[in-house]
């Protein structure tokens, strides 16, 4: 593939989904800025309950990097009768997933947020926000796994578009149901979290409706009762080792937030806004990452291996890139979010500092995003980033954090500092494994001789699976 072919189609990948990705994290920005309008409790208090979405993410994160890793190869390939066992199977275990943090939240929102705070009134407006905003884990559970597979078959800007409108419709709903616009009783944070439901619930009901067009990847009774077990296999073992990555990273990233939980009010809220500001800049990295990741797997997936290897160089040269400029916009408006940020005295000049700290974060995450989360799990190689994300969290930076917070009694931007090196000292050691190559897999030819011999699928031809 041509270098002005490669952008072109990355670019075509790239785009939709850091857009969605910036448009979902416009909720959580909306949230902040509507919450601390009311009071910074408020703000704080939901910022810490929505740490169990962000560890509901991580499944959901791990199941679709699996589907997207297989998805990507065997559409590459033009085997959309997979695809669709795919869709069948993940949406199985999306599903029960989804279950259990939506019974969770709604029974034990007390033991939830007593984990990540001992302050009765973030513990007491957190309690409201999960008990409301819990149906939509199972909204989200289904509707994830649908939008993924249509970022892997073509239709990534369908994908987008489904994704963009309900945060849109959350960013309104948010303002009428906060503040009580229009007529609408003013609920505060249970307004926050009633608008996540109704805004998930159109998504949902959007996306499996649009899964019922021809050319789309359908899901199938058969193989979701029955899925296909050379591919269920297949897919578990590339996918635990993602799902495990993806639990050490983000159990230790929450362990950040239980750190900042327990310094103040001033620092939840700062980390907050410092969080928000962060997804946000850093989207069109993810959106490297993913685009990338996709790009590669249809290159493996077709045997082009050269050019697959091509690929990766190229998103690598991007990712660098896209880092420095990401953290140099952070500083740029950093003065005007502080400008209009309704924080105290404090809880501002921490924000400031933490600005300069995440800068140089970003270029971290953007470079880490696309190899560890695109490139090599593109082919495969998901250990490494299990290992690589379990020894620099848990050997490093949490207890690292946790001895200055609580030993040593460290000031805040201090501790700030220490909890923000993880993506920094694993680059060394990203890279190296990069250079391996260990990646360059095609991965549906080590099934081929086993799916030949499995019992035929139930379909009318061998286009079945789209319909």
């Amino acid at each position: 593939m041509k270098n002005h072919d490669f952008h072109k189609k990355l670019l075509s990948l790239v785009l939709p989904i850091a857009f969605q990705q910036f448009m979902l994290s416009l909720v959580g920005a909306s949230d902040a800025i509507m919450l601390g309008m009311i009071s910074q409790e408020a703000l704080s208090a939901v910022s810490l309950a929505g740490q169990m979405m962000f560890v509901f993410n991580l499944f959901l994160t791990a199941f679709a990097m699996g589907t997207s890793m297989l998805a990507a190869q065997y559409w590459g390939k033009g085997d959309s009768e997979s695809v669709a066992k795919i869709l069948a199977f993940v949406l199985r275990t999306s599903l029960a997933v989804s279950l259990i943090f939506c019974f969770g939240t709604l029974l034990f929102p007390r033991q939830v947020m007593r984990f990540f705070t001992s302050e009765q009134s973030l513990i007491d407006g957190g309690i409201t926000y999960l008990q409301v905003s819990a149906v939509s884990y199972l909204m989200c559970g289904i509707s994830q796994i649908y939008l993924c597979i249509m970022k892997n078959t073509g239709h990534a800007a369908k994908s987008t578009l489904i994704s963009s409108t309900a945060v849109v419709l959350n960013l309104g709903l948010n303002a009428i149901l906060i503040f009580g616009l229009y007529g609408a009783p003013a609920m505060g944070i249970a307004g926050a979290a009633l608008a996540t439901v109704i805004a998930r619930g159109i998504e949902m009901v959007w996306a499996v409706l649009d899964s019922r067009k021809p050319g789309r990847i359908r899901w199938n009774m058969h193989y979701f009762i029955r899925p296909d077990k050379v591919l269920l296999r297949t897919y578990w073992k590339y996918s635990l080792p993602i799902l495990g990555n993806q639990l050490a990273w983000g159990c230790g990233f929450t362990m950040y937030s239980v750190v900042m939980g327990h310094m103040g009010s001033d620092a939840v809220a700062a980390n907050s806004i410092a969080n928000i500001v962060k997804n946000l800049m850093v989207c069109f990295c993810i959106g490297i990452g993913n685009g990338g990741s996709i790009l590669v797997g249809h290159e493996l997936g077709a045997g082009r291996l050269k050019q697959a290897r091509e690929a990766g160089r190229n998103l690598c040269r991007l990712a660098v890139i896209s880092g420095i400029i990401t953290g140099l916009l952070l500083l740029a408006v950093s003065p005007l979010i502080l400008r209009f940020a309704a924080l105290s005295s404090q809880a501002e000049e921490y924000l400031k500092w933490m600005f300069i700290v995440c800068s140089y974060y970003l270029v971290g995450k953007s470079i880490n995003t696309t190899t560890i989360g695109g490139i090599f799990s593109a082919g495969g190689d998901t250990r490494f980033g299990l290992i690589c994300d379990t020894v620099t969290l848990w050997c490093v930076t949490v207890p690292l954090g946790f001895i200055a917070a609580f030993i040593l009694k460290w000031p805040v931007l201090a501790v700030y500092f220490v909890l923000n090196l993880d993506e920094i000292v694993k680059l060394p050691v990203v890279y190296k494994h990069y250079k391996k190559y260990s990646w360059v897999k095609n991965l549906t030819q080590k099934d081929e001789s086993q799916k030949k011999d499995s019992s035929k699928p139930i379909v009318c031809s061998k286009n079945a699976a789209i319909s």
